[in-house]
């Protein structure tokens, strides 16, 4: 299962330590004008060695439009797109040719089709998610025309939270740090704590919070494709995810229905509106208009930089500590991806809804 979507559909290719990473975006709308800096600027938001906080890897992550655009505007063509491997390390890996890193895919991997690259994870390693980002840049430029706006920023990393939800934050601060938190004073304690992490050899997870703002009344279908559900898919199938909520979600469960629900208004003006959004934006798998708003949760990093005990492709028990460079705390750079896996189901949405409507 390399490809995604529907009507908006992208389908990946590329390991960590391979020639690149790149895709095929099909379905994009034809007219739509391409922004390359702002394509490159998702990209930079992803890349690694960005601060001290994330691998030290240096890539410029350049992409290559290969094809279905033309003079700066789509095609309605299949886009095609490279993203060249500049940094590898592959040596730093070769201690784990015939080892199970914990809590890794390598023994399932290896279980399930009897090869791995063992490179840098190779198909399994986050560097595959720059084709994402590539595909929910694009996406995002469509749903600018549609009003459709995304956010998402980094609400937790390890015990430290942020309180309330989006409305209580200026989120136009979420890139004023390297840790994509839109409150200044936390994010310091974020990044100190991912430091302190980083120099013990260990990792640590977190929570990224989305808002998706703009969405009409309609997106999603009523039974096996529910709006969340499909929201949810996408964000599970992103390296290092563990869990995702919308709406109030699991807080939820100890109220009442009559402290739960979204009461109807009259809209000033015509039309109709919610007194409150515990929903999340969505009521029957549809939108209902208001901001679409969820939290995702990731685990920390399997790969330590640290002694662990773990068993070799033999099954006799070893002790490994891996070699290479890797990120202390992925939240930072999943940011932009949990934005792109959100524009493109949405992008996605929108494009069926366009068609239900005609």
């Amino acid at each position: 299962m390399n490809t995604f979507g529907q009507l908006f559909r992208l389908t990946t290719f590329g390991e960590s330590h391979g020639p690149g990473i790149g895709g095929v975006i099909d379905g994009m709308p034809a007219g739509i004008e391409v922004d390359m800096d702002f394509l490159q600027a998702e990209l930079d938001r992803r890349k690694p060695g960005q601060s001290t906080l994330t691998t030290s890897r240096k890539e410029s992550d350049r992409v290559e439009l290969l094809s279905g655009v033309f003079e700066g505007r789509t095609t309605g063509c299949p886009i095609g797109f490279l993203v060249r491997n500049e940094n590898q390390h592959s040596s730093d890996y070769d201690n784990l040719r015939h080892v199970f890193r914990p809590s890794h895919a390598d023994f399932t991997y290896q279980t399930k089709y009897g090869v791995r690259d063992h490179r840098g994870g190779g198909r399994t390693s986050a560097r595959e998610t720059i084709a994402r980002v590539v595909g929910g840049a694009f996406a995002k430029m469509y749903l600018r025309k549609q009003g459709i706006s995304i956010c998402a920023y980094t609400s937790q990393v390890g015990p430290i939270a942020l309180e309330g939800s989006y409305r209580d934050y200026d989120l136009s601060l979420v890139e004023s740090n390297p840790v994509r938190c839109p409150n200044p004073e936390k994010a310091k304690e974020m990044a100190q704590l991912i430091a302190e992490v980083k120099a013990e050899g260990d990792t640590i997870g977190g929570i990224i919070s989305g808002v998706i703002m703009g969405c009409p009344v309609g997106l999603g279908e009523p039974v096996f494709g529910k709006l969340h559900a499909r929201l949810g898919a996408a964000m599970l199938g992103i390296n290092a995810v563990k869990g995702f909520e919308y709406g109030e979600g699991f807080a939820g469960v100890t109220a009442r229905g009559s402290e739960q629900n979204d009461v109807f208004l009259p809209k000033e003006g015509g039309g109709v509106t919610v007194r409150t959004n515990h929903s999340g934006g969505i009521q029957g798998g549809l939108s209902n208009g208001q901001p679409i708003y969820f939290r995702v949760a990731f685990k920390p990093v399997a790969t330590l930089l640290r002694e662990q005990e773990t068993v070799d492709d033999q099954g006799n028990a070893v002790v490994l500590k891996a070699r290479g460079r890797h990120d202390p705390c992925v939240l930072p750079r999943a940011v932009p991806i949990v934005e792109a896996m959100a524009a493109m189901v949405i992008a996605d949405e929108f494009l069926l809804y366009s068609i239900a409507k005609c």
